[in-house]
């Protein structure tokens, strides 16, 4: 597993998980997976956050455990250069369009343009994993299908398409038709507030088991319910929740399967070190899920 509606899993979203059609694996933009029942975590916010965590990338500890990363689009077309000199350590790696960055800021922006060098992008870097411009709940799902179409055609691949309640169980029914890897938000902001709620693991692990049945993958995008892996087992998840703990003065420990955080009395976390410990655990307990979940 990689770690990718209120009142949703009662009442209209119910024939959701009832009725989830046959997808047909077929046309230009399949990307053709072999399913492996694993999951995989995928770090997020390595970059720009913590530059600091280059000395972990660059340790040997890394290069022996190499991590799943996932970057923004958004925050990485900066330094593009960064990616290039670092990719040959990262086990797998999946782009995020860096929609997600604007929901809460500037949204009179030319997306076609932001859209051609998110593409320009993953062709130059010849990236396999990529998500679509989701951008729905800031414009319309017309244009978020018309960047899609532009994303399709210039790199020959689909986008990772990300489900969101507002596009509704047809919508759901045709993703399971149209692509072999499909993404829930499940960050627990905006619309996946439900993700965090009483009940919401049922309705998840439905999700996902309607998924595999037709040989698809589910990504859980910014899911890190430790306690619910094993229950829902999405194929991959992502998370900054190692970043939790720089910002708020604990440290992690990856322990007996788990990760354990606390914050240690009457010291003072320093940054560097604290960032460099932290994502080192998250790698070991990645590492750890990709062979028991």
């Amino acid at each position: 597993m990689k770690i990718f509606l209120a009142g949703g899993y009662t009442g209209n979203l119910r024939p959701l998980f009832d009725n989830i059609m046959k997808m047909h694996l077929a046309g230009t933009y399949s990307r053709i997976h072999i399913y492996e029942e694993s999951m995989k975590l995928f770090l997020a916010g390595v970059q720009p956050y913590h530059k600091d965590i280059q000395l972990s990338i660059e340790s040997k500890f890394i290069e022996k455990n190499k991590p799943h990363i996932l970057e923004s689009f958004f925050y990485i077309r900066s330094i593009p250069e960064w990616y290039q000199e670092r990719k040959h350590l990262f086990k797998s790696y999946i782009l995020d369009s860096g929609a997600f960055s604007f929901f809460d800021g500037e949204t009179q922006m030319d997306w076609v343009k932001y859209t051609h060098e998110y593409c320009d992008f993953i062709i130059r870097n010849k990236i396999d994993l990529f998500f679509e411009m989701d951008i729905e709940k800031i414009t319309s799902m017309e244009t978020t299908e018309t960047l899609r179409k532009i994303i399709q055609d210039r790199t020959g691949i689909n986008p990772i398409p990300v489900w969101r309640p507002m596009r509704g169980i047809d919508y759901w029914h045709r993703m399971i038709e149209e692509f072999d890897y499909i993404a829930i938000s499940a960050s627990g902001r905006y619309d996946s507030a439900w993700t965090r709620k009483k009940g919401s693991e049922i309705v998840l692990k439905k999700m996902v088991q309607n998924a595999h049945q037709k040989g698809i993958k589910v990504h859980g995008l910014g899911y890190t319910k430790q306690e619910y892996f094993k229950l829902i087992k999405f194929d991959s998840v992502d998370s900054t929740a190692w970043l939790y703990g720089n910002r708020g003065g604990f440290i992690y420990e990856f322990k007996e399967g788990k990760m354990i955080k606390y914050q240690p009395e009457g010291m003072r976390l320093k940054g560097r070190a604290g960032a460099v410990h932290n994502f080192t655990e998250w790698v070991k307990y990645s590492n750890y899920l990709e062979k028991n979940v």
